[in-house]
């Protein structure tokens, strides 16, 4: 079992990774900024009729890397669920500004925040990234917040 002050400060490691992340999604081959703290006019222009969008991934699950094949297989199944429930979907991505990490996902349109979740916690992820049409992109964090996680006025944190 790891101490709680020890996974305390890799919770707050990860927060702060995940606030420094360059999130990008694909429409027509260029790719588009969905920028924390931002609202995202340009996905609002192409998905009119959605209340909200969301950055969603299969890949790693509680930020604990894993072999490709086993990420690509969630990541099938993820993208399953997403066409089945029809929300329409675009591949996405994050990685570290520095480009030591990178980790693909779905941008999704239209997806109700509850079902969103949902499919977060069923692909164990710890952060999301999500906004109402109008708002800027928030982080979602699967967690209580840590000790010393401070506060973030764009950080929504959704308990485990």
């Amino acid at each position: 079992m790891i101490p709680s002050h020890d996974a305390d400060a890799r919770l707050v490691a990860l927060l702060h990774a995940y606030l420094a992340a360059d999130y990008r999604w694909e429409r027509g081959g260029h790719w588009h900024v969905f920028a924390l703290g931002e609202p995202a006019p340009v996905l609002e222009a192409e998905y009119p009729q959605a209340p909200g969008f969301g950055l969603l991934t299969a890949w790693n699950p509680h930020s604990v890397e894993r072999p490709e094949a086993i990420n690509r297989r969630a990541d099938d199944e993820l993208r399953a669920l997403l066409d089945a429930g029809g929300w329409p979907h675009r591949p996405a991505f994050a990685r570290a500004r520095n480009r030591t990490w990178r980790e693909p996902g779905w941008l999704v349109a239209g997806i109700p925040l509850p079902e969103f979740d949902a499919l977060a916690r069923r692909f164990g992820q710890l952060s999301t990234l999500y906004a109402v049409r109008g708002g800027p992109v928030r982080l979602r964090m699967y967690a209580h917040p840590p000790a010393g996680s401070g506060s973030h006025p764009w950080v929504d944190w959704v308990g485990a």
